[in-house]
């Protein structure tokens, strides 16, 4: 397995302001959610689907679920899904939802809201983000074990480990890209990993590649990044210590991005401004 760097050429720029990118003030901000971890934007059904862990990030407790808001952050449904431990990533396949919940990937009914199958991971301690390839083949990440799993025809495998602090997940182009602590991986077909950026202040939670190449990431303990394609990052929001900002949410139609706060207890809608 080849582990490399970009070259020099385009190494990582830190800046911590930018003239190009910025965020709006707020567009919105819908409250009094529990623990929101996850924010999936869906074209689909113009929806927001948010998990919401009610408690303690790794305690079966059963207190968690999935709420729905409508984009202009009024609330359609917060109890669509209950009977959750602490759910946080979140994608979709067509007319299924993939959630990352402990040690199980959770399968919902998006059509009727319900649970269709819960798959415990063999040796998973901390399952973090989850996305999905254009043929349905899933990849959770486990944050606390460094690996990342494939779940293939129903079936879970190891498919990636030491994965330092593998959390943020994106399938994009046939690559599969990765938030590893403070840097930004892309892993080839072949499993090769190569660093696109590396510099966030904090470990990276949330990943979205916007319309021109660029990433929006968001790091847990309240960061959000610009992250070009050549890999500078610029740092377009710090709000350490009033909340976080955790995996968030990206509607490439307006231009959007929602942030669950986590124990702030809400998800905030910016606008992305570009120059």
């Amino acid at each position: 397995m080849k582990y490399k760097f970009l070259s020099l050429s385009v190494f990582v720029l830190l800046s911590f302001t930018t003239k190009a990118q910025q965020l709006s003030k707020n567009i919105w901000e819908s409250s009094k959610l529990p623990v929101p971890e996850s924010v999936l934007y869906s074209s689909t059904d113009n929806k927001l689907y948010v998990s919401l862990i009610d408690g303690a990030g790794n305690v079966k407790d059963g207190k968690g679920g999935v709420a729905i808001l409508n984009t202009d952050g009024s609330v359609s449904n917060e109890k669509w899904v209950e009977g959750l431990d602490a759910p946080k990533g979140l994608a979709r396949y067509k007319n299924t939802l993939f959630v990352a919940d402990i040690t199980a990937l959770v399968s919902i009914d998006i059509t009727t809201g319900k649970i269709i199958n819960k798959l415990e991971i063999e040796n998973a301690v901390f399952l973090n983000d989850v996305t999905v390839d254009n043929k349905g083949v899933v990849y959770v990440s486990d944050t606390r074990t460094n690996k990342i799993h494939r779940i293939k025809n129903g079936q879970a495998e190891l498919y990636l480990e030491n994965v330092n602090g593998a959390n943020g997940l994106k399938w994009i182009n046939k690559n599969l890209y990765v938030l590893a602590n403070t840097e930004l991986l892309i892993i080839d077909k072949n499993k090769n990993r190569t660093v696109i950026a590396q510099g966030f202040e904090k470990s990276g939670d949330g990943l979205e590649q916007l319309k021109n190449g660029d990433f929006i990431v968001s790091c847990w303990a309240g960061l959000i990044y610009y992250v070009k394609a050549n890999g500078e990052i610029n740092k377009l929001q710090d709000v350490q210590g009033q909340m976080n900002t955790a995996d968030l949410g990206y509607n490439p139609k307006e231009n959007m991005l929602y942030i669950p706060t986590f124990n702030h207890n809400s998800v905030i809608a910016y606008q992305l401004l570009m120059d």
